[in-house]
């Protein structure tokens, strides 16, 4: 009896110390799943806000068109306060208390970047003359190189180091928890080699009685130990006491064994390992169950979680290496994107630019194609509404299909063609306007977190595209602005030729004097002619120059010559210059009575007598505001 005993009190000490290790595995579960990886995802995400925060403000200081980026970083600033609760929450729960107060600077130094952004970027580089006014960019660029970036790149290390640190947490959480678990096998198995060594002692103390059923029950244990399975239900015992101890004996070390075997199988990350409890009560059987199931549930939400961060980072890279042009964009991103969905085949229409003046129908070409029949879509226009591509451009929303219509599109293998079992169709969305259309085919069903991937990336694949887009626009009219540019060197050379030659005939012959006034009379009919005295009085302006500035010629005698441009610093500039002696030759825009916008090339000269002194000034404007709305 006093070994049955011991062996009852081993078995109890065994199921016990296995729920406390449970027990402990699941708190350790618990923690990573509801703090430890919130935590270290809130903490990638706000490198990701600080990055995004540092490119948005260089595009604020660099770009004066660029509305998204603004708009992005607006968002940035607004954001941010929920930003901050969601991770505080979570900060709460943190047992490494100075890590917290690591947090805390990152929070004090990121709100100290937002309000520099505020007062110093935001608020005042603000509209396009604030681009034009040399000091205030400058200004902006210092305060960025000196304040901003050396803010960025503490508050990336102070993250980088909290990222580790919650990384090491993660891995002594898990390692710990893999201690516990082979603990719980050698515990198991210690208790299951004790457990046949009080056998044998009770069976040398009680053997006079019970010998022959303590040498079965021997033999049972003797055979578990070496691997082998006993037969099972022939005992040869009567239903007494010593054939239930046989019988409990066999199933409870049946039980350990495959008690040690599934939690040997979770230590390894066999999460599909299966197990079936002893009963419906069996604490340690359901509790390894659940251990599984929730380990498993994390795991599979860690995969995807990685899958999904590494998909973003990996298409982030692709669309950010400033593609020159849309064929390497579209052929870059739809094999990839191919590719890491594990598809068989894709393929990426785009918008065509077209005349709208013309009003003419926008529609979509495919780009590029993956294990695509290209000939399908080649030379063929596909318009608002015609057919799925259509309908998802039209919409704006994403198609997904489990019934393929028959021939819609056949994937190609070495056995033959045969219908898709899954199509997908997402449009490339930014700011409410679609600029093309991707579209997948796989075998395999497309699941909610792929489909949920390649809409978040659909956004940047259609900025991308826009970027491109715009950028080919830009250089197309960059060369043709050089070209007009060319043209206006050579006017101007021709224009300063001109009054070299109006000054050097004035002591010429009646005939000189005539062709100059055909000259003049040309630069009357085609320039804005403005006359000063020596001190930039306007004293007379041609017809032109009354129609460009809706002024009376009464109204502009006596004027000012500042009064006639937007730019006072400018013409104080000019007027120094000819002051001096020299042309002078810049691009201004005039301040017209009726508030109109109107670029114009300034040429200036002083017009002396034949002793040299200064008469008046001359002004010449050259009307360029139709060439210059071409360029922009």
């Amino acid at each position: 009896m006093v070994g049955f005993a011991i062996l009852i009190f081993f078995f109890m000490f065994n199921a016990t110390f296995s729920l406390i290790t449970l027990r402990n595995s699941a708190t350790i579960t618990k923690t990573s799943y509801n703090v430890v990886n919130p935590s270290l995802e809130e903490i990638r995400d706000f490198k990701l806000m600080v990055t995004q925060s540092r490119m948005y403000t260089i595009s604020w200081i660099n770009s004066r068109t660029s509305e998204e980026d603004k708009d992005s970083l607006r968002k940035i600033h607004n954001d941010y306060p929920e930003f901050k609760d969601n991770l505080m929450q979570l900060q709460t729960k943190w047992e490494n208390k100075q890590l917290a107060r690591t947090l805390d600077l990152v929070f004090a130094d990121f709100e100290k970047l937002q309000k520099i952004q505020k007062e110093e970027i935001m608020n005042k580089i603000v509209e396009f003359d604030d681009y034009e006014d040399l000091m205030t960019s400058t200004i902006a660029r210092e305060i960025v190189e000196n304040q901003i970036f050396p803010l960025y790149k503490d508050i990336i290390t102070k993250l980088e180091q909290i990222a580790q640190q919650k990384k090491k947490e993660t891995e002594a959480s898990q390692k710990k928890l893999l201690t516990s678990i082979q603990q719980q096998q050698v515990i198991t198995i210690v208790l299951a080699i004790l457990s046949v060594m009080v056998g044998l002692i009770a069976y040398f103390i009680t053997r006079r009685n019970i010998v022959d059923p303590i040498k079965y029950i021997n033999n049972v244990f003797v055979k578990l130990g070496t691997g082998e399975l006993p037969s099972e239900q022939n005992y040869p015992f009567k239903n007494d006491e010593i054939g239930e101890m046989a019988d409990s004996a066999d199933k409870l070390v049946t039980g350990l064994r495959e008690t040690s075997r599934f939690a040997e199988n979770i230590g390894k990350g066999n999460y599909q390992a299966s197990f079936k409890p002893l009963s419906s009560n069996d604490v340690l059987g359901n509790a390894l169950l659940e251990m599984r199931d929730n380990l498993a549930k994390v795991a599979e939400e860690d995969r995807r979680r990685n899958w999904s961060t590494t998909g973003l980072a990996l298409f982030g890279e692709l669309v950010g290496k400033k593609a020159t042009d849309l064929k390497n964009l579209s052929d870059l991103i739809i094999s990839n994107l191919v590719k890491y969905v594990e598809a068989n085949q894709g393929g990426l229409f785009i918008v065509e630019d077209v005349d709208e003046h013309n009003n003419d129908e926008p529609f979509m070409s495919l780009a590029s194609c993956y294990a695509w029949d290209s000939k399908k879509y080649l030379e063929q226009k596909v318009y608002r509404g015609d057919g799925l591509t259509g309908q998802a451009w039209q919409e704006g929303s994403t198609i997904r299909l489990t019934e393929i219509p028959h021939d819609y599109v056949m994937i190609t293998s070495g056995l033959g063609e045969s219908n898709p079992s899954s199509l997908l169709i997402v449009p490339l969305k930014l700011n409410e306007e679609v600029f093309g259309v991707v579209e997948l085919a796989s075998f395999n069903v497309f699941e909610d977190y792929e489909v949920k991937f390649v809409e978040n990336i659909a956004e940047s694949i259609a900025s991308a595209i826009a970027s491109v887009k715009t950028t080919e626009r830009t250089n197309r009219l960059l060369d043709e602005s050089t070209m007009m540019t060319e043209q206006m060197k050579s006017q101007e050379e021709e224009m300063r030729q001109n009054m070299e030659e109006l000054q050097a005939t004035q002591e010429s012959t009646e005939k000189a004097q005539y062709e100059a006034r055909e000259v003049n009379e040309l630069l009357e009919l085609t320039n804005l002619v403005i006359k000063t005295d020596t001190r930039f009085f306007i004293t007379s302006a041609n017809e032109l120059t009354e129609a460009k500035l809706h002024y009376e010629a009464a109204e502009l005698k006596g004027m000012a010559i500042e009064h006639v441009f937007e730019s006072y610093d400018k013409v104080e500039y000019a007027k120094a210059r000819l002051a001096k002696g020299h042309k002078y030759s810049e691009f201004m825009y005039l301040n017209t009575k009726s508030e109109d916008r109107v670029m114009v090339k300034v040429n200036a000269a002083a017009i002396r007598n034949e002793k040299g002194k200064v008469q008046h000034y001359l002004f010449l404007l050259n009307d360029i505001s139709g060439i210059n709305a071409e360029i922009v």
